[in-house]
């Protein structure tokens, strides 16, 4: 029997199909595959050609079928109303199919697109499950973008339908859903499309103000729908990251492969099964709130806890220990973020003393790096293990991980341990070659991708291979940075290109100066990524002034924070602006922000040599290590 990590790994990689159709016995089937991979459009590669199922029925029903309908499938605990309620396997599964017919009878089916934004409340996973029930293709969209960021997921997804709820819910304020969504609907064009909208007390708001329905008035008339058979290649769900050249990319996730890997995650990475209780605090509208708050629990028989809050001012730095005291929570999964926002309110875990938190066995973090400060700092305090795992939201899953259930490998700080079954990781310099230990370079997954991988980008395999699959011959660019020690773990560095990690968030520090330069007195900028001790990247904006521009710099960074703000979102946590001479550049009129970067954060940098004028880099260092206050909480 496999059961050692070192023994599985080799087994995935030797012998691909017989380890993942094994795997997918974990999975219940209306077709079984009697293929596991489908090259016959390669680089473009497709898992269980074959089969065909339902993932909502994975999800809910067939735990029901098994007699489990009485476990509890979801815990909703909302810090911001101070409620708490549970829905069980068979409650879940009656209200998801309820909704699933409202969704029917208003003409949603297979292959049909339904955009959903909203805050975290139990609806939001209904509908992304109910989505699934009909085999249609949700694209959930964070609550807290902007208007233009949403409309732009509409025009790319072209949905039949909207789902969306009064408003989400601040430590301080209320923000208001639906002018959002009338706006964004209206910059898309499509101002007449069908909206669903939940009633939440306390909004200005209402679907009736915008002739839209109302969700609980259609789910009083609804008739239950049954799962709908689709091919285990048929697309689940769609997720955009960000584009550099400022348009999103709607990376898509098939329904077979899908659940095939998070259902072999949930047992093996997180040693999580049937009666276990997880906890992932982030949001649904990321992709890990859709692989470990929705799918990979449900999919796994466990109890799944949605949580609406914050890690701190909720009330306080105790808030999450006082969600895993009250649910029992076995499996805590949270960004780096958090963490050091709890630490910095109580750096000596006092408030943790006021809280039961034994029934803990790991906490698990990713969305960015986990420093080593914290990584000790929570080892400490907490006295579980405390496990950092790499991924994308291209990858769906952890590319790195410590798997917990399989085996319980030694944690190395600063590592998210080594790569999991069916990653074949490799890190490589700018010509494809691969480095000896120790070395850094360009993380590279060799083809194909495991199960569960993003299979193209929505409606655009064109732009799926230029954008991940032509830098190296034969391999995935992961855009990460790395290197490999002699135990074979791997260290991930940092990216390389403009997508930069705040508090968890990948943002595009592109799409952040399109906005900038709007503004008509900025002749030029560049947005970089500062290193940040809380939220581990922070943008910074530098500006040239276009000549005989005159305006007071307060007043000018004011309207330049505004701007991304309205056109991006509160999430890119943009507060700081510099105006300054010139920017560096190279003589082909690249702008050095690598170099930026690295003078702004203090590490030592090499001056290319192609710069156009060294003397232009020379005025900016002052400039570059500006004394910023420190940043606010923001989780992810």
């Amino acid at each position: 029997m496999v059961d050692s990590y070192r023994e599985t790994y080799e087994t995935s990689l030797a012998h691909p199909a017989a380890f993942w159709l094994g795997a997918a016995a974990g999975v219940d089937w209306s077709t079984p595959p009697r293929h596991a991979l489908d090259a016959s459009r390669a680089p473009l590669y497709g898992w269980f050609p074959d089969g065909t199922l339902n993932t909502c029925y994975n999800a809910l029903d067939r735990h029901v079928e098994a007699g489990r309908g009485s476990q509890d499938a979801l815990i909703y605990d909302s810090a911001m109303l101070g409620t708490q309620r549970r829905f069980t396997y068979a409650e879940l599964t009656r209200l998801v199919a309820d909704f699933a017919g409202v969704l029917r009878d208003r003409g949603v089916g297979k292959g049909d697109r339904i955009v959903i934004y909203m805050p975290m409340i139990p609806e939001a996973v209904i509908a992304m499950l109910a989505s699934a029930r009909l085999g249609a293709v949700h694209s959930v969209v964070f609550g807290g973008f902007a208007p233009k960021e949403l409309a732009a997921r509409i025009r790319d997804a072209q949905p039949v339908l909207l789902v969306t709820a009064s408003g989400g819910l601040e430590p301080t304020r209320r923000i208001e859903y639906l002018p959002a969504v009338a706006e964004a609907l209206a910059l898309a064009g499509v101002p007449g499309l069908p909206v669903i909208a939940k009633a939440r007390e306390g909004f200005a708001a209402s679907a009736a103000d915008h002739g839209w329905l109302d969700w609980d008035t259609e789910v009083a008339g609804a008739t239950p729908a049954p799962p709908v058979d689709v091919a285990a290649t048929d697309p689940l769900y769609i997720l955009y990251t960000s584009g550099t050249t400022g348009t999103p990319k709607g990376v898509v996730r098939d329904n077979g492969g899908h659940a095939v890997a998070l259902d072999w995650t949930l047992r093996n990475i997180y040693g999580a099964g049937p009666g276990d209780v997880m906890w992932t605090a982030s949001d649904v509208g990321w992709v890990v709130g859709h692989s470990y708050i929705v799918y990979g629990p449900l999919l796994a028989g466990a109890t799944s806890v949605l949580y609406e809050g914050k890690p701190v001012g909720t009330p306080d730095a105790g808030a999450f220990w006082r969600v895993v005291r009250d649910h029992r929570v076995n499996v805590l999964f949270t960004a780096p973020t958090a963490l050091r926002a709890i630490r910095k309110a109580d750096p000596e875990a006092a408030l943790l003393r006021d809280y039961d938190i034994s029934s803990l066995r790991t906490l698990f973090t990713a969305g960015e790096r986990l420093d080593t400060d914290t990584f000790h700092w929570a080892s400490m305090s907490l006295g579980v293990p405390v496990v950092d795992h790499w991924w994308q939201t291209e990858t769906g899953w952890a590319i790195c991980a410590n798997p917990r259930g399989l085996e319980e490998l030694p944690i190395k700080a600063g590592s998210p341990s080594v790569p999991m079954p069916g990653f074949r990781l490799a890190i490589v310099d700018g010509l494809g070659e691969e480095v000896e230990p120790g070395v850094e370079g360009n993380i590279v997954l060799k083809l194909p991708l495991p199960p569960g991988t993003l299979t193209t980008l929505w409606g655009n395999d064109e732009r799926f291979v230029s954008s991940y699959l032509q830098a190296f011959e034969g391999c995935y660019a992961t855009g990460d940075s790395g290197y490999r020690d002699s135990d074979g773990y791997v260290f991930v560095m940092g990216r390389t290109d403009d997508i930069i990690n705040v508090a968890g968030h990948r943002l595009s520090t592109g799409a952040m100066e399109q906005v900038i330069g709007q503004h008509p007195a900025v002749a030029e900028c560049a947005v970089i990524g500062l290193a940040d001790p809380l939220k581990g990247q922070r943008p910074s904006g530098y500006v040239v002034l276009k000549s005989g521009v005159d305006v007071q710099d307060d007043v000018l960074a004011a309207e330049l924070v505004a701007m991304v703000r309205r056109d991006i979102g509160a999430v890119a946590d943009f507060k700081h602006v510099t105006v300054v001479d010139a920017l560096p550049k190279t003589r082909s009129g690249k702008i050095l922000r690598k170099t930026m970067r690295q003078i702004a954060d203090g590490v030592e940098y090499t001056v290319p040599s192609t710069t156009e004028d060294v003397g232009v880099i020379e005025q900016l260092i002052g400039t570059l290590r500006p004394e910023i206050p420190e940043s606010g909480t923001l989780q992810p």
